[in-house]
This record gives C-alpha cells, structure tokens and sequence, in this order.
C-alpha cells in the first residue's frame, strides 16, 4: 500500500468486462513530507474518493481481491481517504 493524491480522473467509453462502472483516478504517490514519491498511477475508486484528496492505494492481487465475484483486470484500487497522519521527526530524517 502506499499514500497518494488523487491529481485526475480517466474517463473510458469501453472497458473490459467487470469494469462498467468503476471509477477511475490517476493518483501521485507522495512521501511522508507530503512530497511527490514515484510515478502516477491509475487507481480503481469505490468510495468516492474527489481530486486533491489523499489516499490509500493498494496495488496487485490485494486490489483484485476486493473483486469477489469478479475476474477484472486491476493493478491499483483505493482503499481508504485519509483525514490526517503523523509521522515522528526521526522517521522523516530516516528517510
């Protein structure tokens, strides 16, 4: 999992099966300090995550997992919206 901000939307007129209707964002992966930390990805959204907005994001076989019944072809989906987080001084400087 990693931290995110949600910087766009993709809108797609023809997706593959098991993805009608899923939303989906492009999120920037940030560091602790808030910074940008690594390439944006495009991240399946059920809970109504908006722009500017930080996130969670997990990535790989726990995304599809969410997807009980379904087989779909997802690398990233958001998990969570974060109202705040704090990290210790000396967790910044490890970095």
């Amino acid at each position: 999992m990693f931290l995110g901000k949600v910087i766009g939307s993709v809108w797609a007129t023809q997706k593959e099966a098991g993805m009608e209707n899923l939303k989906l964002l492009i999120v920037q992966p940030m560091d602790l300090r808030g910074d940008e930390g690594g390439q944006p990805v495009v991240a399946a959204d059920r809970i109504g995550a908006g722009m500017g907005e930080k996130v969670i994001v997990s990535r790989g076989t726990p995304a599809r997992i969410l997807f009980k019944d379904k087989t779909v072809p997802i690398d990233a989906v958001i998990v969570g919206i974060v109202d705040s987080f704090e990290v210790i001084e000396e967790a910044r400087h490890a970095e």
